[in-house]
């Protein structure tokens, strides 16, 4: 017997012997994948960083993947939290008053660039209800706030705005429940001279759910190639990430090769590697996810801010992300590894080369046009054809990514002379210029449906940007009185004219009168005015007036020929009106009769500052006494100084002083949809998020790509090539896939938003759109190249030489 068991104790196993079965199907994978994740975590320096940057690179797909499933539950979230906070008054059916009935008013006020929702309200008895974020309704002159609104008033910002509300005082602060998201700017205040009179609505219950408007099915074509565009790249830089040290790994498969293990095996261990990385990057998507999740909570940026509980995804999509990136890295990795020859003495990437195969490239886009043409318009009673939207428009995107590295292949090797970092710059992507088409491929895809977006977004304006025909350059703000007190007129006057940055006040009072006596045979409907009470100057603005003195009457028409007829009917001039409509249809109320002159003139009415209309009767105080307008509303239409800082907020100021139920209106040449505006908004908001990961991705990328060639740059500064030389050459091969994506992406993009707006039949209104989106995306690659320059400088000194 021997005693020498060294040999026995440090043998390792061998090739398999006679006898040995090895694992196959299933065991075999799973073997495998297992052998791989071990080289992912346990391959020293390299091997971590390598995991690390894929983990990175998946990671941030992913957070934006989880934000997107959190979309659905956030917008029913919020609509719950409006829907709480309405009362039943919008039901239809009438209320009665009662002990817990209370009464209330909307009463939002803009504040600069944005809007300070609030409500007036006034308990009815001993046991009113309470909307949600609220333990108690606020007594008169008190306010309850939200958490925002409290610190805007209490900052020197909000200086102006708490001037507004000088006449309450803060008791509390509205709950969490009571609001939509937690930077909203919302109050509850409380006050006794609050009426039915005053345009309070008697509510029993909060809660009501309002009936949702249908989507329009424009948005909703809009909506479908929004979620297109901005999530396409997001899957294409997570196949891009899991490609990572490609280089490196094909290298470490040869060794495996040379000790037995067989191509399938190699390639089940480059998958498992692969695995790992994405399985790490879930983790750290899911960190990100949760780390942005309570941020949101803290920004207000285009109304985005949100509850951290009410980002939560959808279960179902986040199943699918998290089934999905996994199988995405095996699939990815396998298929990339087709093409490689690795053999026991190295990989066979210098022998023939396999080109690119264009056909399927072509084809994928053409599909995607293909089934967007065959849809048809939208229209009709079957709603736009979702699918169909979203098929073409994905397989249109991921065609344009498809074909990115064909065309890049085949522009750098046309490529010949010019100076050194020219020369590297091109022999580098000559030699491996799908690495750099991947690097580029989420920002053509990018671009492409920015612009297709942009077109789709242009064509459509008109439907949802409407002309109000209001002259902002003849008044800026509107007030209205639901009163017609004289005295109530008179103070306006006054006092928006005392007001800082006031030019100019326009203000009437209004009422409806009409013909006293019996009806014509004829007539179903007494023939009924308007009366509007104002000086010469005030009326000039709203009607083509000459002379005017004070005690004078005009009988004012428009182009309308049935209500000149109308108006013809009851403004007679010698003849009476009845200033109380109202006691015609119900008796006890007393009438009103006022005699309109006979010298009355006939006038043409003019627009008035808000692209309105009015005919009827013009009198100047002289004319008629203001004390016996029965049911009258005061106006005033006040143009202010643009170069006066704040100006509208000192004319809502004077408004809430005079009466705090005075409704201010700011006046705008153009209204927007707010389905229209909420999608934009979306689109923004996803715009910025996708730019962001496109930014980070692409620097991740970059750095390792020059990880994966800091041997090379190191030897290649160790031989005397320049620092200056190096880095152009950088910039070169950023900037040549950059500059080839891009002309691919507008060529893209035109073609789908053209595409698009055939769809919801339009026409195309900007062929220029994509002059800024490419713009944009040349600058965005410019500053991620910038900022890879510090590693590059890193990574050419002598240490790079060093290897193990």
């Amino acid at each position: 017997m021997s005693l020498d068991t060294r040999a026995r104790a440090t043998a390792r196993p061998g090739p398999p012997g006679p006898g040995h079965t090895a694992p196959t199907g299933a065991r075999a994978w799973l073997r495998d994948l297992g052998m791989g994740i071990r080289f992912a975590v346990g391959g020293g320096r390299e091997g971590w960083t390598r995991t690390l940057l894929t983990a990175v690179g998946v990671g941030l797909g992913v957070a934006l993947l989880l934000g997107a499933s959190s979309v659905p539950h956030l917008l029913q979230n919020r609509e719950n939290h409006t829907a709480a906070r309405s009362g039943d008054d919008f039901s239809g059916k009438r209320v009665k008053r009662s002990d817990s009935t209370v009464l209330q008013r909307d009463a939002p006020t803009d504040f600069r660039d944005s809007t300070v929702g609030g409500r007036v309200l006034r308990a009815e008895g001993d046991h009113p209800v309470l909307p949600p974020g609220l333990e108690k309704i606020p007594a008169d002159g008190e306010m309850v706030v939200s958490p925002a609104l409290r610190d805007l008033l209490g900052s020197s910002d909000g200086a102006l705005l708490k001037e507004r509300f000088s006449g309450y005082r803060i008791v509390g602060t509205i709950g969490d429940a009571g609001l939509v998201h937690p930077q909203e700017r919302y109050f509850y205040a409380g006050s006794d001279a609050l009426t039915p009179a005053k345009g309070g609505h008697r509510v029993s219950q909060f809660g009501y759910e309002k009936p949702a408007e249908p989507f329009d099915p424009l948005l909703v074509v809009l909506v479908v190639l929004m979620c297109v565009v901005l999530l396409t790249p997001v899957v294409i830089f997570i196949g891009t990430a899991v490609r990572f040290g490609g280089d490196r790994r094909d290298r470490r498969l040869a060794a495996l090769r040379l000790v037995g293990a067989d191509a399938r095996a190699v390639r089940r261990i480059a998958a498992g590697e692969a695995l790992c990385g994405a399985l790490l990057g879930l983790a750290v998507g899911g960190v990100l996810f949760l780390g942005l999740r309570q941020l949101i909570g803290t920004i207000d940026m285009w109304q985005i801010s949100a509850f951290p509980a009410d980002l939560t995804p959808v279960a179902s999509l986040a199943a699918l992300v998290l089934v999905a990136v996994p199988v995405t890295a095996v699939v990815v990795t396998l298929i990339s590894l087709r093409a490689v020859s690795i053999e026991p003495l190295g990989v066979m990437r210098s022998t023939k080369v396999r080109k690119r195969r264009l056909w399927w490239r072509v084809l994928m886009p053409l599909a995607g046009f293909g089934i967007l043409l065959a849809a048809g318009r939208v229209g009709g009673d079957y709603g736009p054809p979702v699918y169909a939207i979203g098929s073409g428009a994905t397989l249109t995107l991921v065609g344009l990514a498809a074909l990115l590295p064909w065309l890049v292949e085949a522009t750098v090797s046309r490529l010949r002379g010019g100076p050194v970092p020219w020369q590297l710059a091109s022999r580098r992507l000559q030699l491996s210029s799908g690495t750099a088409a991947r690097a580029v491929s989420g920002i053509t895809v990018a671009v492409a449906g920015a612009v297709a977006l942009q077109m789709l977004f242009g064509a459509m304006h008109d439907d949802f940007n409407r002309m109000t025909g209001a002259d902002p350059a003849r008044a800026k703000i509107s007030v209205r009185a639901d009163v017609g007190d004289a005295t109530l007129a008179d103070k306006m006057i006054d006092g928006f004219r005392t007001t800082k940055g006031v030019k100019r006040v326009i203000a009437t009072v209004s009422t409806y009168a009409v013909r006293p006596g019996r009806l014509k045979d004829s007539e179903d409907i007494r023939p009924t005015t308007q009366l509007t009470v104002g000086t010469c100057a005030n009326l000039r603005e709203l009607a083509r007036i000459e002379t005017c003195e004070d005690g004078d009457t005009f009988v004012v028409h428009t182009k309308d020929k049935e209500m000149n007829s109308w108006v013809d009917e009851s403004a007679r001039p010698g003849k009476q009106l009845d200033l109380n409509p109202i006691s015609w249809d119900e008796p006890g109320h007393p009438h009103v009769l006022w005699t309109l002159p006979a010298d009355a003139r006939e006038v043409t009415a003019r627009p008035d500052p808000s692209g309105d209309l009015h005919d009827g009767v013009y009198a100047t105080p002289g004319a008629v006494d203001e004390s016996k307008l029965v049911d009258a509303s005061t106006s005033a239409m006040i143009q202010v100084d643009p170069d006066t800082p704040d100006a509208e907020e000192y004319v809502r100021n004077t408004a809430a002083r005079l009466d705090p139920f005075l409704d201010v209106m700011t006046l705008r040449a153009v209204e927007r949809d707010q389905q229209y505006a909420t999608v934009q908004t979306g689109l923004q908001v996803g715009a910025l998020a996708t730019m962001t990961l496109i930014a980070a991705s692409m620097l991740v990328s970059m750095l390792e790509q020059l990880r994966e060639r800091k041997r090379l740059l190191a030897v290649l500064t160790a031989f005397g090539t320049r620092r200056g030389s190096m880095a152009w050459s950088v910039l070169w091969q950023t900037a040549i896939p950059v500059a080839v994506g891009l002309a691919l992406a507008v060529a893209g993009g035109l073609g789908l938003g053209w595409v698009m707006v055939r769809m919801i039949d339009k026409s195309v209104t900007d062929w220029w759109k994509f002059v800024p989106l490419t713009a944009a995306g040349a600058a965005l690659v410019a500053v991620v190249t910038l900022l890879s320059l510090p590693p590059l400088w890193r990574m050419m000194r002598p240490e790079g030489l060093r290897t193990e």
